[in-house]
């Protein structure tokens, strides 16, 4: 998911420079409390730098190659000066096993890839585009056979997204044992998501519940609209509201389906859709509509591989720009 508007980039410099005045706010304090050290004077000195650079236009610029530093290391530390290309052998190494933990812990919160809860099957296939990713698929079966089920995709890449991904996923799973409405889930998740990012991240979302007589409630905030298979033909169900975080008071509509046996829900993050070949031309809605009902005779397992196989295809080798997922749910 990308985000390139002057507004975006604005409120992201106010919210930055907040965060470093608050910084400077408990490093002052700290020193008052247990006296000057070393280390918090190092530590204020930097924090005073970054303000100033932030006071001047520069925050975010490396100071080697006076580009810009990577967006998703500054929202993470706004002290940052250099970007990674000019860090220092032990920063690159550092970086680099603080990628790998948390790639760990991203793969670690990853359910199974195939799973059935009463009549319901459910198959995904998650590839990030780098270490780390933005996009979050996951589901929770019930005991008595419903299944609520969720894909998304955090505004921006790296850490910054991944670690906000994790924050959303324990969110939600908190809020769907209070046993909540969808829409009371979704209306609490971005409140508690807006609270805990900056103002220019954002999530899109769709979380659906499968229940054990074929019914499926479905709240989309924003995110691209998942394809209902059905009678040989694809039914869009379109976003009901804005990503979560976007505004803290957000209201989320709640539509519901009902799935025949052998019924699909296909669902997928935008890095399928606006993939792009050698030629600079979308996969777009069209041939992602045709590949959905080209491929709905398969297991849900194997409809999953289909899609993955036909994107690398149109990409023909090239270098994924953005992470990918696709899920699919089917009544059995």
């Amino acid at each position: 998911m990308h985000q390139t508007s002057a507004s975006t980039v604005q409120m992201t410099d106010a919210a930055l420079r907040a965060q470093l005045a608050e910084r400077h706010q408990t490093v002052e304090l700290e020193i008052a409390r247990v006296g000057h050290t070393p280390e918090l004077d190092r530590l204020l000195t930097d924090v005073r730098d970054a303000i100033a650079r932030a006071d001047g236009g520069s925050l975010g610029i490396c100071e080697s190659c006076h580009e810009p530093i990577e967006a998703d290391r500054v929202m993470i530390d706004p002290l940052v000066r250099f970007c990674l290309d000019h860090l220092t052998a032990a920063e690159q190494r550092a970086l680099e096993r603080d990628l790998d933990l948390a790639a760990q812990i991203q793969r670690g919160l990853l359910p199974s890839t195939v799973a059935r809860s009463g009549r319901w099957e459910l198959s995904y296939r998650y590839e990030p585009a780098s270490i780390v990713s933005g996009d979050y698929c996951d589901y929770i079966a019930t005991g008595g056979g419903d299944v609520y089920f969720m894909i998304g995709d955090v505004s921006g890449k790296g850490v910054a997204a991944s670690m906000l991904m994790a924050h959303l996923r324990a969110t939600l799973h908190a809020l769907i044992q209070m046993d909540l409405p969808l829409d009371q889930v979704m209306m609490r998740a971005s409140r508690l998501f807006s609270e805990s990012a900056l103002p220019a991240q954002y999530a899109t979302l769709v979380l659906g519940k499968a229940a054990r007589d074929g019914t499926v409630d479905i709240s989309n905030a924003g995110h691209p609209a998942p394809l209902l298979i059905r009678h040989g033909g694809v039914e869009r169900v379109d976003s009901t509201g804005l990503p979560l975080g976007m505004f803290r008071d957000e209201q989320f509509a709640v539509t519901r389906w009902t799935l025949s046996p052998g019924e699909t829900l296909l669902l997928y993050t935008d890095g399928v859709a606006e993939a792009e070949d050698g030629a600079g031309r979308m996969y777009g809605d069209e041939r992602l509509s045709a590949m959905a009902v080209e491929s709905s005779g398969l297991e849900v397992s194997a409809m999953v591989q289909a899609f993955v196989r036909d994107l690398a295809a149109f990409q023909s080798g090239l270098k994924r720009q953005d992470d990918v997922t696709v899920a699919a749910l089917r009544r059995g």
